[in-house]
């Protein structure tokens, strides 16, 4: 077999300043590899909006925060941004985080850090947006909003907005390790 050559582009600073970027180069991407099914992290929903209108007719998900993630029983998804998320076809997935969920307040409360978040954290290693892009994908497979027999694009942030893309074949949770990041589509080098 010979080797394949891929273009990554990889952006200088983390953050929501590389969004419209990002969507245009998956957009790009998406149309030369025929991917149909695209994840997208996204928590007011600013960038869930801006995804769902840039690939209005793809299987978009956009995922948000669980409810009470910040405040118990409030979710942070804006109704504005909800309404055109929805009017623009896409789909929105709620749910406990994959890579935290009840772990998080065992850590929280007694000190101790558990499996889930030893995975998020060795993630983060290549930072903030690799952990979120696994853990959408587990999320909307486990919704079964996405297919986990095709591969997917996984698209995330550091803090707000999005600057990673990956390329995954996706899993369900309780099939972690049968998840593949397949391609680094785009990152940023300093995080």
């Amino acid at each position: 077999m010979r080797p394949v050559e891929r273009k990554v582009t990889y952006f200088d600073e983390a953050g929501k300043h590389n969004t419209d970027a990002l969507l245009r180069i998956v957009k790009e991407y998406v149309e030369k590899e025929g991917i149909r099914d695209i994840v997208v992290a996204s928590t007011t929903g600013e960038t869930g909006a801006k995804a769902s209108k840039t690939f209005k007719e793809y299987n978009i998900v956009i995922v948000t925060h669980c409810f009470g993630f910040r405040e118990p029983g409030k979710i942070e998804l804006e109704d504005e941004y909800r309404r055109e998320i929805l009017a623009n076809g896409a789909k929105i997935c709620t749910g406990v985080h994959a890579l935290s969920s009840v772990e998080r307040a065992i850590r929280k409360n007694f000190g101790a850090i558990q499996p889930l978040e030893l995975i998020a954290n060795t993630l983060r290693l290549m930072g903030e947006g690799m952990k979120v892009c696994v853990e959408i994908t587990l999320m909307a497979a486990d919704a079964g909003l996405i297919p986990v027999d095709k591969d997917v694009i996984a698209i995330a942030g550091t803090g707000r907005g999005a600057d990673t893309a990956l390329r995954i074949q996706p899993a369900n949770a309780g099939r972690f390790f049968n998840l593949k990041i397949k391609e680094v589509i785009a990152k940023p080098r300093n995080f």
